[in-house]
């Protein structure tokens, strides 16, 4: 019952989104302090490179950006938050191009991990109760 064809490149990947997801999820100017976060980055991009669809040229050049920019010192909060936001979007609509359907998943969320760190990026107050908020009453 195999349903992809590569399930060595496929279980990388789905690591390597599994890791996006949960750096995402933390306090990111704390990964960015990191050496990893720079190392997760270059990953994502190979990663990203190695499917070879011109439909994800935007989200190479928007991760090579933002790796850039966290190597570069002080944070931009409008640029990362802008950066994220995009990628956010083009990933959750790059979630079509997986054949496989775990990774296809693991797209999604990554997609609405960069969408929610876009928000939390630009106003860390606001948001950090809202999803408290948020996750008190989802369960």
């Amino acid at each position: 019952m195999s349903f992809h064809k590569q399930p060595k490149d496929d279980t990388q990947h789905q690591n390597h989104l599994d890791g996006a997801v949960k750096i995402l999820s933390s306090d990111l100017q704390e990964e960015a302090d990191r050496s990893g976060l720079d190392n997760h980055f270059q990953r994502w991009i190979e990663d990203l490179k190695d499917v070879n669809n011109p439909e994800l040229h935007q989200i190479v050049t928007d991760m090579q950006a933002l790796k850039a920019h966290f190597n570069g010192g002080a944070i931009d909060k409008d640029l990362v938050s802008q950066l994220l936001g995009r990628l956010g979007t083009n990933t959750s609509k790059a979630a079509v191009f997986a054949e496989n359907p775990n990774t296809a998943e693991r797209v999604t969320k990554l997609g609405e991990a960069l969408s929610a760190a876009a928000k939390q990026v630009h106003s860390p107050q606001e948001n950090t109760a809202a999803q408290d908020l948020g996750q008190g009453s989802a369960q």
